[in-house]
């Protein structure tokens, strides 16, 4: 087994640091693809009810995005150096 594999079957919480906290699973896994990419396994919790309309009221829509105490420095990195979608200047609608 690598030493990857280890982290990935992290199996105690209190092996886990929060890197990341969003409204909603779809940036959640946007984050949680974007860490994968660099080499970084990542867990996504979160609680989110059915609904129909996409609300968050009192962190019903809010994750977590969790990586392994060893990779946090780096991911907590990568997540600040990420590019925001304004940040494209080929982007449709910009002049």
């Amino acid at each position: 087994m690598s030493e990857n594999d280890d982290r990935r079957e992290a199996k105690d919480d209190g092996d886990l640091v929060e890197v990341a906290r969003v409204n909603g699973p779809f940036e959640a896994e946007l984050i949680e693809n974007f860490l994968a990419s660099h080499g970084i396994a990542s867990i996504v919790r979160g609680r989110t009810a059915p609904f129909v309309y996409p609300l968050t009221v009192d962190g019903l829509a809010e994750f977590k995005v969790l990586v392994v105490r060893d990779d946090a420095e780096k991911a907590r990195d990568l997540i600040a150096a990420r590019p925001a979608p304004d940040d494209d200047p080929d982007a449709p609608g910009r002049t």
